[in-house]
């Protein structure tokens, strides 16, 4: 869990499309190959890869417990294929305009400084705790318009949706995230039926009232309604968290690039290129499935119909062929933004410029207000979030000095 990389890089060369009997998956780990995976929807299905992994094992219970006591079970339609998924995006895309993300970012950054000017002048804190996890929740809270739910909760249920695409739940633990995910639904379902009389300047309020050029679905009906704001409540805080964690980690364990980053912290542009070598470097979805909807060959390898592929994203990111020297933070490359961190093709995150933004934000103001930051404990002391899909830090002790001090 803690370093994958080095059973990525032999997969990679000595068995780029490997099958997995324990997962009953094969494993694409080159870039190309990924990058093929992605952009062929129509062969590689997200809709029935997702359906196969969500609640893996206890999926009828699951969904019977939702439906009683959930307000519903409510698939997720942005996971979905075209031709769905096309209006659900298209609808989605209008919660995160250009302009909306510029206009978000002076509120943003004072709400990292706020965090970051709360801590003595030195001492230590957790990157996860007390960091990047509080902070991506008040920021979120903000974007969606919540004002009486707190960071803690948000949490749960935010560790309840990602187990069920991480596949290590037992039946105990199912029936425990299901029991979170049925209070997080009410909580949604709430703050809809309060947009939809009294809309605000929020992206729930914007994915109520989004409206498209469709004549026969013009706008998200009330199940889909739940579903996206559920995806974003918590796409918007795990992911984003987990990219911070994993930022912070690299900075506090290579002092020659927060240095550089510190020295840069004026060039928006330069602190933007650190963030996209960040997130190939350790992106926070570290895998997620597709099903193929009919025999096909894949680098050599002849796939069934039906067959489950996982797309290593956290491999792709690594690839030497495509990424020289892969461990490398090297802003420089030429081809920095082509990594896998947000995706490829029509499931692209549809966050991601919030999110990247967001990173910017973090990133600058770190180096710029703290002048020490590195690990309290041996890097063998990190732990990880046991998931096959994510790759986030549970824990992350870190021991600090504030500019000026």
């Amino acid at each position: 869990m803690q370093n994958p990389f080095p059973f990525y890089q032999y997969l990679r060369e000595n068995a780029p499309v490997h099958y997995d009997p324990v997962l009953k998956a094969w494993l694409v780990s080159r870039y190309d190959d990924i990058r093929s995976v992605l952009l062929d929807a129509d062969t590689y299905s997200m809709e029935l890869g997702w359906k196969l992994n969500y609640a893996h094992g206890f999926a009828d219970e699951f969904q019977a417990i939702l439906e009683r006591d959930g307000g519903g079970f409510f698939p997720d339609v942005i996971m979905t294929d075209p031709p769905l998924h096309t209006r659900i995006r298209g609808l989605m895309d209008k919660a995160f305009t250009p302009h909306r993300i510029r206009a978000l970012e002076p509120g943003i950054t004072a709400r990292v400084v706020g965090f970051i000017e709360r801590f003595p002048g030195s001492g230590e804190f957790d990157g996860t705790r007390d960091f990047a996890l509080p902070l991506t929740v008040d920021i979120l809270c903000e974007q969606l318009g919540m004002t009486d739910v707190d960071y803690a909760t948000i949490e749960r249920w935010s560790l309840a949706i990602s187990a069920q695409v991480g596949r290590v739940q037992t039946r105990e633990e199912m029936e425990q995230n299901a029991a979170q995910i049925c209070e997080l639904q009410r909580f949604v379902i709430d703050l809809i039926e309060q947009r939809r009389g009294n809309p605000g300047n929020d992206l729930i309020s914007d994915l109520v009232h989004a409206r498209s050029e469709d004549d026969e679905n013009p706008a998200l009906d009330f199940r889909e309604l739940v579903a996206c704001t559920r995806a974003l409540l918590v796409g918007g805080n795990e992911t984003t968290s987990s990219a911070i964690g994993n930022m912070l980690l690299i900075l506090a364990t290579r002092p020659e690039v927060r240095s550089w980053l510190a020295e840069n912290a004026d060039s928006d542009q330069q602190v933007a290129r650190f963030v996209e070598e960040v997130m190939r470097i350790a992106p926070a979805t570290r895998a997620l499935s597709r099903v193929t909807t009919r025999e096909v060959e894949l680098a050599g390898q002849h796939l069934p119909k039906h067959a489950q592929v996982m797309i290593m994203f956290a491999s792709g990111n690594h690839d030497q062929a495509h990424f020289p020297a892969p461990e490398l933070v090297d802003t420089k490359r030429a081809n920095l933004g082509s990594h896998l961190a947000f995706g490829a093709g029509i499931h692209r995150c549809v966050g991601m410029a919030l999110a990247r933004m967001e990173m910017k934000v973090v990133a600058r103001e770190l180096v710029t207000r703290l002048r020490e930051l590195e690990l309290a404990v041996p890097l063998a002391d990190i732990r990880y979030l046991p998931s096959v899909s994510n790759h986030t830090i549970v824990n992350l002790p870190l021991r600090y000095a504030r500019s000026g001090n």
